[in-house]
């Protein structure tokens, strides 16, 4: 199934699993305001489908993404028309929105990342869950190149993984971080030869499909939940969520496999 409703952006299910592809390879993948508001009323609806078990964001083309389109602020001297005047900081968060979702979302997600993934690019990568990178790769936010700070989640996602002082030290360098950078600093999952990039990501997305949908959307929102909270906090986050396994009839299959000597069949039930 293919979604055109916007021409950057193409959406593709196979059976329980969806790809998201950007569609501007001409360009690099380089992202605009429409394409995040594009994202964040298909992310939402993708979150409702409880039908789905891993999502892949790729990018067409020998880059992921370069970032976000420069022309959107060239064009008119400034970025003041990208967002709404009567509440800017509420214009930027349904900005954010196309990017917040892949974090929040109840399954996993997977991104497939090769070439360039500078700014927006970069972030969009950092919103998913996993991250699998060519050789090829290069990342960094380059915001400060051009006035700006990273806003789509870099400020929050990137200290989460490396700390805040690297993070800010990063983004006042500016760094362009290749594929053992990535994996030394625990940016990247993986990172393998560009041939084997497809294959790579189908390893986490049969992971995925083996694994318990409800145990996967729980650790993620226990993990979320928890992330710098003191940790009784984290503790009750866990215990949330541990609830909701426990009354699955996919806890009951867990069981019957094992007894039964074979592999569970999870459902998400």
């Amino acid at each position: 199934m293919t979604k055109s409703e916007n021409p950057d952006i193409s959406i593709e299910r196979d059976g329980d699993i969806v790809t998201v592809t950007l569609t501007r390879a001409d360009k690099l993948n380089a992202q605009t305001p429409a394409m995040w508001l594009y994202l964040a009323k298909r992310g939402a609806e993708l979150c409702a489908d409880s039908s789905i078990r891993a999502l892949v964001v790729a990018g067409e083309g020998r880059s992921f993404s370069a970032g976000i389109d420069i022309t959107t602020f060239t064009s008119g001297g400034s970025g003041d028309g990208v967002v709404s005047k009567s509440d800017p900081v509420e214009g930027v968060r349904a900005l954010q929105a196309g990017f917040e979702w892949l974090e929040t979302a109840p399954f996993l997600t997977i991104a497939r990342v090769q070439g360039h993934a500078f700014g927006a690019g970069m972030q969009l990568a950092l919103a998913c869950d996993v991250r699998v990178c060519a050789d090829d790769v290069q990342m960094g936010l380059l915001e400060m190149n051009w006035g700006l700070m990273p806003d789509l989640g870099g400020t929050v996602w990137l200290p989460r993984l490396i700390g805040p002082s690297a993070a800010l030290e990063h983004m006042l360098r500016g760094d362009k971080w290749r594929g053992e950078d990535l994996l030394r600093l625990g940016i990247a999952n993986k990172v393998v030869a560009r041939d084997e990039l497809d294959k790579a990501v189908d390893e986490y997305v049969q992971l995925a499909l083996r694994r318990p949908p409800l145990a996967i959307r729980g650790a993620k929102r226990a993990i979320r939940d928890g992330w710098g909270e003191p940790t009784a906090v984290g503790m009750t986050a866990a215990a949330t969520v541990q609830l909701d396994c426990l009354r699955s009839a996919d806890f009951g299959e867990a069981a019957a496999a094992f007894v039964e000597g074979r592999q569970p069949n999870f459902t998400g039930k």
